[in-house]
């Protein structure tokens, strides 16, 4: 039999906020294992002590941020109209039954004004993250290394080509010393001294750049297989112990992912006091000053196997020289001596160049062959961080190899995937690169704690 309820005299219950949050939500769980009081300490220089009109509590102001990230509201209008009617809400923030929800205006004002450049995010994510690190949940000795990219708040209407002055080569120095250094250990071998190149000047070259008007800061990211446009680059670092990110850097969408690699990697290391004893990355990663400076702070590198692709047209290659390491020559099939000759400076790399006299080889029988109708000389390049980079890559193929891909592809890739689709990393809703650094470090903050809570459960 169908019943209808008829209009009834609302009652008056005594209830308090308390009752009316699930003992298992994910916001009693977040309160119990952060204690929040320690954003007091490092906002303290931002507010007056003696003047104004009393503010927002700061941790009010945070929590209404995390309270986005964590369940995937990107508009801070949109958070203010949820906590006026959801009750874990506003216990989170303290806040009782007939309180009014913070202002989406007051919050937005705060993190632009008052809180930006200040660091504040980045604290609060590196919090959590010693925090995992006291609970033993990330140790840093396997980390993977990848970078998403981020659509920038910046129409393609406002897009145009600026001319702009750009240093040609940011390693220089550092193969400069290389280069030095490798210089001495002939001579002190007492083998013949190669001769001295000219050294490489950093000079600034007029390119031409896609910018955007809207947000300069963003840069034009084209990669194959991904969406063109104005992007900015996620970094992240994530230990293999429950995912934990450990590290965030944010970057416009042109930059080359390798270029903050080894900075970010110290930054752990000094910063968070862990010792990297394994680290993996995709295959833009894998450039040679990388593997020569993380083999020099002891890290195992690992990175997808790479291709040997036949170079040049002749038919002798490489593998076809005999290495004579007493003597620091190569032997030709035709059984002529290669000296080392110079070292040869690019724009990414030195190597040492071994050359055979121009006479020998145009006499030579083999010369077809080895050489071609244009060429007058053999020369082979010798990379002088390829001993190397050969063994960071002797692991390819094994079963560790195989382990440490397949966990980076869950954790670095699991992680974005997860970020984009649950925790606002899918576009920006700000502009310019602090902006995009600190909603980069929110996203993985909200993610740590959901994984830090699993962990712990």
């Amino acid at each position: 039999m169908m019943t209808k309820r008829e209009n009834q005299q609302i009652e008056m219950h005594l209830i308090t906020i308390e009752d009316l949050v699930p003992t298992d939500h994910l916001l009693r769980k977040v309160n119990d294992i952060i204690d929040f009081s320690f954003i007091y300490d490092e906002v303290e220089s931002m507010y007056c002590s003696n003047n104004g009109r009393p503010s927002i509590d700061p941790v009010v102001l945070i929590k209404f941020l995390l309270i986005g990230f964590l369940y995937g509201i990107n508009s801070e209008r949109r958070i203010s109209e949820e906590i006026q009617v959801n009750m874990a809400y506003r216990w989170f923030l303290g806040l009782d039954i007939l309180d009014k929800a913070p202002d989406h205006s007051t919050i937005s004002q705060n993190r632009r004004r008052r809180f930006n450049g200040s660091g504040l995010f980045r604290s609060i994510f590196q919090k959590i993250v010693t925090i995992c690190i006291e609970k033993g949940l990330a140790d840093g000795k396997l980390v993977f290394t990848d970078s998403t990219h981020i659509k920038a708040n910046a129409s393609w209407k406002t897009e145009y080509i600026k001319q702009t002055e750009e240093v040609t080569n940011e390693y220089l120095e550092e193969l400069d010393q290389y280069e030095e250094a490798v210089r001495n250990q002939l001579e002190a071998e007492g083998k013949s001294k190669p001769v001295r190149c000219r050294k490489w000047k950093e000079k600034a070259e007029t390119n031409n750049r896609r910018e955007s008007k809207t947000d300069p800061e963003s840069g034009f990211y084209k990669r194959k297989g991904k969406a063109e446009g104005m992007h900015y680059l996620s970094h992240e670092t994530v230990n293999s112990n429950n995912g934990i990110i450990i590290d965030v850097a944010a970057t416009a969408g042109n930059v080359p992912d390798s270029k903050p690699y080894i900075e970010r990697i110290d930054y752990i290391e000094k910063n968070l006091g862990l010792k990297i004893q394994e680290a993996c990355a995709d295959s833009g990663y894998d450039t040679n000053l990388i593997n020569q400076q993380l083999s020099e702070r002891d890290i195992d590198f690992y990175t997808p196997e790479r291709t040997e692709q036949k170079r040049g047209t002749t038919e002798f290659q490489r593998k076809d020289f005999q290495y004579d390491e007493e003597k620091d020559v190569f032997i030709c099939p035709g059984k002529k001596e290669l000296p080392l000759h110079r070292l040869n400076r690019t724009t990414n790399t030195v190597t040492k160049e071994y050359r055979c006299p121009k006479a020998m080889c145009k006499e030579c029988p083999l010369h077809s062959r080895c050489i071609g109708e244009r060429g007058t000389d053999k020369r082979i390049q010798i990379n002088i961080f390829e001993e190397v980079v050969k063994k960071n890559h002797e692991k390819d193929g094994t079963e560790r190899h195989a382990k440490v891909l397949l966990l980076r592809q869950i954790w670095s890739e699991g992680s974005f995937a997860t970020q984009k689709a649950r925790h606002n990393l899918k576009f920006l809703y700000r502009r310019g690169l602090e902006a995009a650094e600190q909603q980069c470090l929110l996203s993985s903050t909200a993610l740590n704690l959901k994984r830090m809570i699993k962990a712990m459960a």
